[in-house]
């Protein structure tokens, strides 16, 4: 055999034994007399010794040794001299009797360790070296644990793991779709599921009332540091079920995700639901980070009618309070202006209003509000001597969200957003549709089959915008972690719902026919959810990128540098497809 143990398995409690491991060596110390070698595999290091007394072959291959061979080593377990805390085996080394070169390698072009010496774009390009390293193990391994657990638990819950097609038909909602052309089917052409959602609707109406699966989905859109074009969902689906009992299933499936990956305990509790609203107004966004306060307050009629015009013209005016900020220097101020001034937030500018441990009130705003005024803000917003109060103005949409950023900003730099403490919530009741008005039509907020809140469904015909959706997200961290709903099943809903969305009936017979033929069936209420699985991964590793949670990952062009993808293909295979490239 090529091994008795592996290379993180030895103890104290092994002196003496006879081994043999293999694995890549990290590390090679030629200290004249003696060698030490760091062999290394994904359970861990063992320290590997070749004495001044070991025959000379043994010693000259021991020497000959470069970083990442990979070798078969046999010898003695004993205990060492200088014990190492800082490794699971750091107790004990192996004395050599024989080493055997399996695999030469090349110096790598980057150190295979802890911390590398290699920059992103280098360690994406030999990702399979960068899989070797010790952090992207346990993010592998955390990934597979997390996988287990979900799996564990739905299964015990009884929903069944089935598997949907990857090949369906491109729709025009959402994001854009990557398609495949069919060599079968001239001029025609599939698409690669942004989700399984109409699969495991159709599966409701099939009976199997409790479907997941741990799925591939490809969107064509533009990336960030949580987005990728391939992602994986933990995809669910529930028949006879309110809202209610999906966010019962799923909070509890999340609770024992956290308790038995990284063991985070939440006690009895139920998490937090949010109205969507709720969450705008005293957030600034729909996927608030609750670790800490900060909230937005309103100040339109407080700070109107006096004569400050950037304030009076305002359709919204808004503020938070810093505790502790209100020694941030001239410098610091302006450094966070010109954060919010940043073109993809977009403010114009921003007011403060510091409180000082006397209780004097001063402002970039002075000369017209007094300080009894300034202190009427304090008060509305609950600050304290030795706070800081900044203030947006503009549209309410545009100053929340310069609010929600500033607010997230300011709780990075006050260390506010510890990443070993967790604070989840569900946000419900989304509005179901968001006007477009480049278009001058509706999109749907989530996707066509989400339900309308019950008692707003009367409002389709005469408000159609303020209509609730009967939809919810689970939130960490301001992290939006999963989202679903409950959907349509009643045909009749469902067609006055492609009707909103600009579908003639002929449309949403051609791209949804099949779904709406399988209501006249029999479908039965439904609902479910998708959790993002890669940034579920990351954010219980504590990281803000799910690119190190996915073995290969693309970078953020989309492309795959290790294998050079996406490629050209050759013009047979082009006129097989019936296909013909232009120039960009």
């Amino acid at each position: 055999m090529y091994r008795t143990h592996t290379c993180g398995e030895l103890r104290a409690a092994d002196i003496d034994k006879t081994v043999t491991l293999a694995g890549w060596v990290q590390k090679v110390r030629n200290l004249g007399a003696m060698t030490f070698i760091d062999l290394r595999d994904r359970y861990g290091i063992t320290q590997l010794v070749v004495g001044e007394h070991a025959p000379a072959p043994l010693r000259e291959t021991a020497g000959s040794l470069g970083r990442e061979f990979v070798i078969q080593a046999a010898g003695r377990v004993v205990e060492r001299a200088s014990k190492n805390p800082k490794i699971a085996t750091g107790d004990v080394e192996i004395v050599l009797d024989t080493v055997r070169v399996l695999s030469r390698a090349d110096t790598p072009p980057f150190t295979v360790e802890e911390n590398s010496d290699g920059g992103d774009d280098l360690r994406m390009r030999y990702r399979y070296l960068d899989l070797r390293r010790g952090p992207l193990q346990r993010n592998m391994m955390l990934r597979h644990r997390m996988a287990q657990s979900a799996r564990g638990f739905l299964d015990r819950e009884g929903f069944l793991e089935i598997e949907t097609p990857f090949l369906i038909k491109s729709t025009p909602e959402g994001a854009r779709d990557f398609v495949v052309p069919s060599r079968m089917n001239p001029n025609e052409f599939y698409a690669l599921p942004q989700s399984p959602q109409t699969f495991k609707q159709l599966l409701m109406v099939a009976g199997y009332d409790k479907y997941f699966q741990i799925v591939r989905c490809f969107r064509d859109e533009d990336l960030r540091a949580d987005r990728q074009p391939e992602f994986t969902q933990i995809d669910c689906e529930m028949s006879f079920v309110e809202q209610a009992d999906v966010l019962d299933t799923f909070e509890r499936m999340a609770r024992f995700m956290f308790g038995e990956t990284i063991g985070v305990e939440f006690g009895a509790k139920p998490f937090r639901r949010m109205p969507y609203a709720e969450a705008m107004a005293r957030y600034g966004n729909d996927k608030p980070d609750l670790r800490f306060g900060m909230e937005i307050h309103e100040l339109t009629a407080m700070a109107k009618g006096h004569g400050f015009g950037v304030f009076d013209d305002a359709e919204y005016v808004g503020a938070i309070a810093a505790a502790g900020c209100a020694g941030y220097t001239r410098k610091q101020i302006d450094e966070l202006t010109e954060y919010v001034k940043r073109p993809q937030i977009g403010a114009k500018g921003l007011v403060w209003v510091r409180i000082e441990e006397s209780g004097e009130v001063k402002s970039s705003v002075d000369k017209f509000y007094s300080p009894e005024v300034l202190r009427g803000w304090a008060t509305e917003l609950g600050a304290s001597p030795g706070d800081m109060i900044f203030v947006v103005s503009g549209s309410r949409r545009l100053s929340l969200r310069v609010l929600s950023e500033l607010r997230l900003e300011l709780g990075e730099r006050l260390g506010l957003r510890d990443k070993s403490r967790f604070a989840p919530l569900w946000v419900v009741d989304f509005p179901l549709l968001e006007w477009d008005d480049e278009t001058a039509r509706f999109y749907a907020m989530h996707h066509p089959f989400t339900s309308p809140k019950p008692e707003d469904i009367p409002m389709l015909d005469t408000d159609p915008g303020a209509v609730r959706a009967n939809a919810y997200d689970f939130v960490v961290n301001g992290i939006e972690i999963g989202g679903g709903s409950i959907r349509i099943f009643d045909p009749e809903l469902q067609a006055r719902m492609f009707d909103l969305l600009g579908f003639t009936p002929e449309q949403a017979q051609a791209q949804f026919g099949f779904l709406m033929n399988a209501f006249r069936f029999g479908a039965p209420p439904h609902g479910g959810i998708a959790f993002g699985f890669d940034r579920f991964c990351s954010l219980f590793g504590g990281a803000d990128s799910i690119r190190d949670y996915i073995a290969f990952p693309k970078n953020n062009s989309g492309r795959d540098v290790m294998i050079d993808a996406p490629g050209t293909i050759d013009q047979a295979q082009l006129d097989e497809l019936f296909l013909k490239t232009v120039t960009a």
